[in-house]
């Protein structure tokens, strides 16, 4: 009885094909769980797919689920995915029926709060900052005075308009401005996108390339500001070969582009005190510096000026130069003629000594005084020849000391057709302007001086007044002419 029962019941039951069990289990899941929020654990992410998929798990503490978002939405996504990233994943559950597992097709992700966003940021810039992006060796010093500044900004916020505002007070400069999107889907790689352009520029090209990037958004949440966390953006400002200023934010908010920039700002317009000097400060400290070089100049001049009037004195005039020379010429002229008559002298006492004492001997001495006495008038003419050869020596050098005082003496110049103008006290005159009218001069000439009183200072002969100079040919009037004055003796380095 019990076998027929049990066989009985089973013939009452539905029979389905695998297909057809699949499909309603799709069904009815599909039906219950048409969209829902998800929240879990990214699990087991490894990029896009080939198909340009996206295949991974959310998971908790107990149970594990599959999810896969499908290539158009991925493109789409505000925030990607990333292995272990707390998410909450917006979809629709649905079946696999070829390998019998069900999954999440994702249509959103949003972090699960921002304590997730925060634990992503930490994690990227412990990632970021392991490959060195953000070592104090890699940055690059900001130019003093740019000619050219690049801003990456919104081209309708406050923030471009702070920015131009300041570098106009403090140093009006060339500003290239790059708009982008500050916020929201693709504001990473439009930012990542504009330091890259500003960097392929070339310096002569259409669009100036910039001394001086700066990069910079307003103050917002975390999430307004994600896409400057972006690792596309921090990667072009690393590699950015323009300095880049960061401005993101105000002072409390710190995104990952901060600590890769080369400077961080506090604030937009702290971007743009830092971008350029105070050109008002520059021009006094300028005027300052060139007080001080002029001052510097006139004390090493006066200083130089009493340095070579000093070595000008200790040089010694061409008369000290010529006196000694000339001393001990004229001493060695007494010298020698004295001692050639007290030679002569000493020697005609010993002759005669000598024949006194030989005059009674016989013939024989008579031959010897007549022999010495031919040695001795050999011998003074001898000394006459060496006093005449060495009188000549030394007048030959005294006549070439002579040439040279002479061709030093400002006569030779005078001898040439000039003529040296002298004031009432005897002092050369050196320009025209140092004279008035009616002023009594002398002119020395070559061969003597004549006085002249100045005309009107307008060259040529007046008008009013007939011309009294003399031709050239003719020779002074004896009456005019005085006798040469005994100047004082020229001094060296003085034509006078």
């Amino acid at each position: 009885m019990s076998n027929l029962f049990d066989t009985e019941s089973a013939g009452n039951l539905t029979e389905f094909t695998v297909s057809e069990l699949s499909g309603s289990i799709k069904r009815t899941v599909e039906d219950r769980f048409d969209r829902i929020r998800l929240r879990g654990e990214i699990s087991g992410f490894r990029g896009q797919h080939s198909s340009g998929h996206a295949y991974f798990s959310l998971k908790d503490e107990r149970a594990r689920i599959d999810a896969v978002i499908w290539r158009g939405v991925f493109s789409g996504l505000k925030i990607k995915p990333e292995e272990g990233m707390e998410v909450i994943a917006t979809g629709k559950v649905t079946t696999f029926p070829g390998a019998s597992k069900y999954q999440i097709v994702v249509e959103s992700l949003e972090p699960a709060g921002a304590g997730a966003l925060m634990a992503l940021l930490e994690e990227r810039r412990k990632k970021l900052a392991a490959e060195g992006l953000f070592d104090a060796e890699a940055k690059k010093p900001i130019p003093f005075m740019p000619r050219v500044v690049g801003v990456v900004t919104s081209p309708t916020g406050a923030v471009i308009r702070d920015i131009l505002h300041r570098i106009t007070d403090r140093f009006p400069v060339h500003v290239v401005v790059w708009p982008v999107k500050v916020q929201g889907e693709g504001s990473g790689d439009a930012v990542a996108a504009a330091i890259r352009g500003f960097n392929a520029c070339a310096p002569d090209g259409p669009v100036k390339r910039p001394d001086v990037l700066i990069v910079a958004r307003g103050g917002g949440s975390l999430e307004d500001l994600w896409g400057f966390n972006d690792e596309a953006v921090v990667r072009a400002a690393y590699e950015s070969d323009i300095p880049l200023i960061s401005a993101v934010g105000h002072e409390t908010d710190w995104t990952l582009i901060d600590h890769a920039a080369d400077y961080r700002a506090p604030t937009p317009t702290g971007a743009a005190e830092r971008a350029v000097p105070v050109k008002a400060e520059l021009v006094a400290d300028q005027a300052r510096t060139s007080a001080r070089l002029a001052s510097a100049m006139t004390r090493l001049m006066d200083f130089r000026r009493q340095t070579l009037t000093g070595l000008a004195r200790g040089l010694p005039s061409l008369d000290q130069l010529l006196a000694l020379p000339r001393r001990r010429f004229d001493e060695a002229g007494l010298r020698l003629g004295r001692a050639l008559e007290l030679n002569t002298i000493n020697k005609r006492r010993t002759f005669e000594r000598s024949v006194s004492g030989l005059s009674g001997m016989p013939q024989r001495l008579s031959m010897m005084v007549a022999r010495d006495r031919e040695q001795i008038q050999v011998l003074t003419a001898r000394a006459d020849t060496a006093i005449a050869a060495n009188m000549k020596t030394h007048r030959a050098a005294l006549a070439s000391q002579h040439r040279v005082l002479n061709s030093l003496s400002y006569k030779n110049v005078l001898a040439r057709g000039f003529a040296v103008i002298r004031d009432g006290e005897n002092r050369p005159v050196s320009r025209a302007e140092g004279l008035g009218p009616a002023t009594g001069i002398e002119i020395e000439f070559a061969d003597g001086r004549i006085s002249a009183v100045t005309g009107d200072s307008t060259p040529g002969p007046s008008p009013a007044e007939p011309n009294t100079a003399k031709p050239k040919a003719a020779k002074p009037k004896p009456a005019r002419k005085k006798p040469v004055s005994k100047a004082k003796p020229p001094e060296q380095g003085s034509l006078f």
